[in-house]
């Protein structure tokens, strides 16, 4: 082995970006780590080998020589990376590969930009052609879109901006808790949203210090204007880049991006145009595009029990197509937790997944100032689940404004068709 493991030993245990270098200094692949000690000493303990087989024995044999950059923090060790592929192309990262195993950040060229993760095959889609620039403006290749919807939840905490396609903010959650600075309800000038998609960018491209320093000087204006509400912006900004959470991205936010939890709502009028409604978030943060509406099919008459268990058992039919929840929350009290308890168990959910996925039903209390939650103990949900009361309303608001809203698109359509 060319590679020494006293030199991987003196390697540090910070983030950063390694290179693993062959012959006449060619790069052979790039990775990011959250500990390059640890993460290098990986590949070289036959841990690697072990999990990633005869390619990775390979890469391994072929290794002369490890180069590291450190980061301030791993999220910048993520944006590193993928420059780094993107510049040098190196053969254990690209070759073998097609262009669905990469994703890219995307700024829109609409009136308020959105950033998007798309793979390289969505850039053809008619779609999204008609807001993509033809070039600049996107940011890549990353080669795992699931660490990159944690980054964007942190950067979007630091400068929001608008993700919907609607050009409105009615019924937009993400405005709501903060996420979104509400373009189109004139919440935010169109000069300091375009601020915020700069700062982005210059962040995506992976020039956080030219970042900061730009931020201290508009800071430093606006306190000489006595603009101080924009300046203590500007400072707390100042503040999260050069304070990103390492534990929140790789602990809390990665492993929260990756707890899906559904919830369901029922929508109609006397029993007529009867929907349901599922809504996806991954941790506290909702996931749009995982949303889903149902028709009722096969209840007749009013029966909310009866509609939720066909929404239920619908849903369960596609767990290898749309994802396996790890709780699912419902609109309704004892009498529905045991309905979809029965259902679980009739489905042998627990023994064809593998793994439990929580129950909880969620209802208004008596005084409708606070939720009542019913915690199955048959399919048990986390503990911190069922004790953040706050997420739990979200959900359940969320889930009947969704549903509510297909509901009154059946009903107006309906009308419009009778006129």
């Amino acid at each position: 082995m060319a590679v020494s493991l006293e030199k991987i030993r003196e390697l540090p245990k910070t983030p950063g970006v390694y290179l693993f270098r062959g012959t006449h200094r060619k790069i052979l692949y790039v990775g990011k780590a959250t500990s390059l000690r640890d993460r290098v000493r990986s590949y070289f303990s036959g841990q690697e080998e072990k999990s990633r087989g005869v390619r990775m024995q390979h890469l391994i044999e072929d290794v002369h020589n490890i180069e590291i950059i450190e980061t301030d923090s791993v999220l910048e060790a993520l944006i590193l990376e993928a420059e780094l592929i993107k510049k040098y192309q190196p053969k254990y990262n690209i070759d073998g590969k097609d262009d669905k195993s990469f994703s890219y950040f995307v700024i829109t060229k609409e009136d308020f930009p959105r950033v998007l993760i798309l793979h390289k095959t969505d850039f053809e889609k008619k779609k999204y052609r008609s807001f993509l620039y033809a070039k600049g403006k996107t940011f890549g290749p990353y080669t795992s879109a699931y660490h990159m919807r944690a980054a964007l939840k942190i950067i979007r905490r630091i400068f929001p901006f608008h993700n919907r396609s609607e050009k409105n903010e009615k019924g937009c959650l993400s405005y709501q808790i903060g996420l979104c600075p509400g373009p189109y309800d004139g919440a935010i000038t169109p000069v300091a949203y375009r601020r915020n998609m700069r700062n982005i960018s210059l962040f995506l491209s992976g020039h956080k210090k030219a970042l900061v320093k730009k931020l201290e000087i508009e800071m430093r204006r606006a306190a000489k204007k006595e603009d101080f509400e924009v300046a203590q912006q500007l400072k707390q900004q100042i503040f999260a880049l050069t304070h990103i959470n390492d534990v929140a991205f790789l602990s809390r936010e990665v492993s929260s991006d990756t707890h899906r939890i559904e919830a369901y709502d029922i929508s109609h009028i006397g029993g007529d145009y009867m929907v349901a409604s599922m809504i996806v978030f991954r941790g506290d943060t909702p996931d749009q595009s995982a949303y889903r509406k149902f028709k009722i099919k096969a209840v007749e008459g009013v029966n909310d029990l009866a509609a939720m268990r066909e929404v239920l058992a619908r849903r369960l039919r596609h767990l290898d197509d749309w994802g396996v929840p790890d709780a699912i929350v419902i609109d309704g009290g004892a009498v529905h937790l045991a309905m979809t308890e029965k259902l679980f168990e009739d489905f042998d959910i627990k023994n064809s997944l593998g793994k439990n996925v929580g129950v909880l039903a969620v209802a208004k209390g008596p005084t409708r100032k606070k939720v009542d939650v019913y915690a199955s103990t048959l399919f048990p949900p986390r503990k911190t689940l069922i004790e953040n009361k706050d997420l739990l309303e979200t959900l359940r608001e969320e889930a009947h404004r969704f549903a509510i809203t297909y509901h009154k698109s059946l009903r107006d359509k309906a009308f419009m068709a009778e006129k």
